[in-house]
């Protein structure tokens, strides 16, 4: 048997933590982003996938062959072998590896093969749910030690069984995962051993997540209250002391969007940042990106455009998104020129993504608008400086021509198509269902094109929930709001800011509304 190399592991065990994205560590992000092979839980949330290398190939092992006991020698043999090939391989697992997470198993088979492997812990869910609960697992005048028990153990196993008579008697907060189908065994066992009905004791689902939900309560009582509450597993039970020193509402739970749906349209490569600010604020947060953004069908126009900027033919280059800069620059780059291209031109940008866009690849813009960031707001900010000249608007293949028209009034001015928008809400989606089960309280519509793509998916279901305000629909400008209201829906609320902070604000306003 040849020895692993510690210094070039090829396996990395990796903690995903418990479900809230922003949980999980530097080095499991690292490892992520260049893993050729990801190896995942079912319990794994999505968006921990989207830190992966793109080209990395993922596999859930809810899909290996087997129940669920029969699938762990196919998830060995899986490491193994890519291990051996020289492939990075990820296997991805909720919560904490070594934390009831078969991790020591996997650890085993990869040093009996000989293959290299590394493990990076995560936040295991007793310590998400403490924090996000308020629960204190230890505190110096309630409880001096914490346990992590199994719920669920192998009836067979070698070694000793757990001992619920001394579990009922430890002096601390016991933490038991993987109980809640058991939970009427496992309050049983406690009690006959002495264990005092009264003490508090309560459980949690999805902790650390906007979807988390808990009941408190004695510990004779537990199974009621979590029948009467409707939790499921899976679920992490806490008994002890401490529960009762919980406040009413922890600091997650006061969060103003806390367990609010909110549904993100924004193109995939350009909704990550809202949907963590949302997350942030303790949104459920669905995607369905209502457009995508592609090259241009003809590089021909952009590559001209490109030469005469070079050639100082235009005087102003006017940007209407931060697509429209990074898909610019990135074709000004594949033509093998850099910056100095752009040194005869000033530049203006529709808001301030678009010119933080242009700031990462070092360019300052000459003109933002100061408050309204739409096409009438760059008007108003870009006459009194572009009269006589010549200006060129790099912007996607559709969309408003009221920039062309009014500075056309007191300039020279052409368009360039630098990138496409294409349709991409297919009837099919499955946040469509969710839609149509009243599931999502709130959509953002960060632009009109998205907004008539989307509502155009809407079946006659979808409609009457909108139309009731079961569903509420947030417009990031009146532009888009009017679009909204001609195809014959009601506008639940407007952005003031016409961003994405604006539209997250505005749905914060909501949902403080709806809570009264």
């Amino acid at each position: 048997m040849s020895l692993p190399d510690p210094a070039n592991p090829t396996v990395f065990l990796v903690g995903a933590g418990p479900g809230n994205p922003g949980l999980l560590t530097l080095r499991a992000a690292e490892v992520l982003a260049r893993a050729d092979l990801i190896l995942y839980d079912q319990l794994v949330p999505p968006r921990i996938l989207d830190l992966a290398n793109p080209a990395a190939e993922k596999v859930c092992v809810r899909d290996l062959p087997g129940q669920h006991p029969d699938k762990y020698p196919h998830i060995h043999q899986i490491l193994i072998e890519k291990g051996r090939a020289g492939k990075t391989v990820v296997r991805l697992k909720g919560g904490d590896p070594l934390v009831f997470g078969r991790g020591g198993e996997e650890a085993e088979a990869l040093r009996s093969a000989g293959v290299g492997y590394e493990i990076v812990p995560g936040v295991t869910a007793a310590l998400a749910a403490g924090a996000f609960l308020e629960i204190p697992l230890t505190h110096r005048n309630y409880a001096s030690a914490v346990a992590f028990v199994t719920g669920h153990e192998l009836p067979n196993k070698t070694g000793n069984l757990l001992d619920w008579k001394a579990l009922a008697v430890f002096p601390g907060t016991l933490c038991i995962y993987m109980g809640v189908a058991r939970l009427p065994v496992i309050v049983a066992e406690l009690l006959k051993h002495g264990k005092d009905p009264d003490t508090p004791a309560a459980i949690v689902e999805r902790a650390s997540t906007g979807d988390q939900r808990a009941v408190q309560t004695r510990l004779a009582d537990l199974e009621d209250a979590r029948r009467n509450a409707g939790l499921e597993a899976p679920g992490l039970i806490i008994i002890g002391d401490p529960v009762a020193h919980r406040p009413p509402h922890s600091w997650w739970e006061a969060r103003p969007l806390f367990g609010r749906r909110v549904l993100v349209t924004r193109p995939a490569h350009q909704a990550g940042e809202m949907v963590r600010k949302l997350e942030h604020l303790g949104a459920v947060v669905y995607r369905m990106p209502a457009v995508e953004v592609r090259e241009p069908a003809d590089f021909g126009p952009v590559d001209l455009a490109l030469d005469q900027i070079r050639r100082a033919e235009w005087d102003w280059v006017v940007f209407t998104s931060a697509n429209g800069v990074h898909a610019l620059l990135r074709r000004l780059d594949a033509l093998g020129r850099d910056l100095r291209a752009l040194g005869g031109v000033k530049l203006a940008a529709i808001g301030p993504k678009t010119a933080d866009a242009l700031r990462e690849y070092r360019l300052r813009a000459d003109v933002v608008p100061d408050a309204t960031f739409s096409s009438e707001g760059l008007v108003a900010a870009l006459r009194p400086h572009v009269g006589g000249t010549r200006v060129l608007l790099a912007r996607a293949n559709r969309g408003r021509d009221l920039l062309r028209d009014e500075l056309g009034r007191v300039a020279a001015v052409e368009q360039v198509t630098v990138y496409d928008q294409v349709d991409s809400v297919a009837p099919g989606a499955g946040v469509l269902d969710h839609l149509r089960r009243g599931e999502i309280r709130y959509i953002t519509l960060p632009s009109s094109r998205i907004a008539q793509n989307l509502l155009g998916a809407f079946d006659e279901t979808i409609r009457d929930r909108v139309i009731r305000g079961e569903v509420q629909l947030v417009a990031i400008s009146p532009e888009t709001g009017k679009a909204v209201r001609e195809m014959g829906y009601p506008v639940a609320a407007e952005a003031i800011e016409f961003t994405a902070d604006g539209l997250i604000e505005a749905v914060v306003k909501l949902a403080r509304r709806d809570a009264g």
